[in-house]
């Protein structure tokens, strides 16, 4: 198991897990519990993961199949309802959303793609299957995008410009305010409300010796929506920084062997391209 890649994503769910609905302000909270767990987050990118690996045209026919797959083989890891709903109807069409859930599945698609064009595509797709409102899809886009760059050593040309203008996510405000933030954040399930944050979390840490971990802990002690954001800050974080062994093995202990499975075949098929 590669401890960068998608894997980032998978630990930042499972630490930020026992923290969705026991809030925490302290960054020094500890890492695993017994509550600490995968969720719909690790699940739904496991989901978008072998879509990109088994779908060569990319469909949205075919992602929704997979996911609805997913969904009936894990139905208990704390989907929102609307989502749930989805999923246990079959719908096969979007319902407008503009949550979180796009952003904090996409990060397979800024690992696999070989453009950044690609990168927006692909979190285009998997984004606008559920989550079609303009700010479900700029969420996932801009998770994607800033992995690729940042996997790629083109951040510094076009990063923080691309989610300023074509995202309207503001990290030197965020940095500017960050203290007052901290203090006064709270659940916010929104892309626009809670995916800046995690990214700017990542951005915090990234040169840190410890990057992975304090990126985590960044996100998780905001007090929101602590599973989620860990899971967009943690899967970026991992495009730089790789994940510590200790935090890997205790978050494998806790997958299933078939969502590991398909982590080592995504991260095969990434390693050639």
């Amino acid at each position: 198991m590669q401890n960068k890649g998608i894997i980032g994503a998978v630990c930042g769910d499972i630490i930020g897990s026992a923290y969705e609905f026991h809030k925490t302000k302290d960054w020094n909270f500890k890492l695993f519990t017994p509550r600490s767990k995968f969720t719909d987050d690790t699940v739904m990118t496991c989901a978008v993961a072998e879509w990109l690996v088994e779908d060569s045209k990319h469909s949205h026919e075919q992602l929704v199949k997979i996911m609805h797959r997913y969904g009936e083989e894990y139905p208990h890891v704390g989907y929102g309802g609307m989502f749930r709903r989805w999923l246990e109807n079959k719908w096969t069409e979007p319902y407008n959303s503009f949550g979180n859930g796009s952003a904090m599945r996409v990060s397979p698609c800024g690992y696999y793609a070989k453009s950044f064009e690609e990168a927006l595509q692909l979190a285009q797709i998997s984004a606008e299957v559920t989550h079609n409102h303009p700010e479900g899809i700029i969420g996932a886009q801009a998770v994607a995008a800033t992995i690729f760059l940042l996997r790629n050593d083109e951040w510094f040309e076009k990063g923080q410009k691309f989610l300023k203008n074509h995202c309207f996510y503001d990290l030197d405000g965020i940095k500017k305010d960050w203290d007052d933030i901290r203090k006064f954040y709270s659940f916010d399930v929104t892309c626009q409300g809670s995916v800046p944050e995690a990214i700017y979390c990542a951005f915090k840490n990234l040169d840190s010796p410890k990057g992975y971990e304090f990126t985590v802990r960044e996100a998780v002690s905001l007090g929101g929506d602590a599973d989620t954001q860990g899971a967009i800050a943690g899967g970026i974080a991992a495009a730089v920084c790789e994940v510590p062994d200790d935090i890997l093995n205790d978050c494998l202990d806790r997958l299933e062997p078939p969502l590991v499975d398909v982590i080592d075949r995504f991260n095969a098929v990434c390693s050639l391209k």
